[in-house]
């Protein structure tokens, strides 16, 4: 029940929540916490609400391994953290295949968390802009706006 509030709450305030961005592909949202720290409680949230975690990639230590070749070129921006997780929940999947097949290129869904100076950034390609019109439309808005309070459940407290 509680997170049926929680997606009620974002699906009303949800043109708040990333005001002027029209229709951003990219929902991105950050926090004075560590990356690690981040990264294991947007994992968990996710977990709890059934995206089950099926594989972890952690960029910034397989970026870390061409510094010195790439010289002045690698990571520019002076990230400390970046990693990157894929989720799925098979109940939805099943759905959004039984809708529209040809949203499953959305499927699964990649989550990155990057982090500098302490504050940390969670980044998700949102399913909707490609969804417009598909049978799947408002399966995929759902399956978003879960996500996205898991994000924020764990992010904005």
């Amino acid at each position: 029940m509680t997170n049926k509030i929680l997606i009620l709450f974002l699906i009303i305030f949800s043109g708040f929540v990333n005001a002027g961005e029209g229709q951003d592909a990219i929902y991105s949202i950050s926090a004075e916490r560590p990356g690690e720290e981040v990264y294991q409680s947007v994992y968990k949230a996710l977990e709890e609400s059934r995206f089950y975690v099926i594989f972890e990639a952690n960029i910034g230590k397989n970026l870390a391994r061409n510094a010195e070749r790439w010289g002045e070129e690698y990571n520019k921006n002076k990230f400390d953290y970046v990693k990157s997780m894929v989720t799925c929940n098979p109940y939805y999947t099943n759905q959004v295949m039984n809708l529209a097949p040809e949203m499953m290129a959305l499927c699964p869904i990649s989550l990155t968390v990057m982090s500098k100076e302490g504050r940390t950034t969670v980044l998700f390609r949102r399913l909707t802009p490609l969804a417009k019109g598909s049978a799947a439309e408002d399966l995929l808005w759902e399956i978003e706006n879960t996500i996205i309070a898991a994000i924020e459940n764990v992010i904005v407290r």
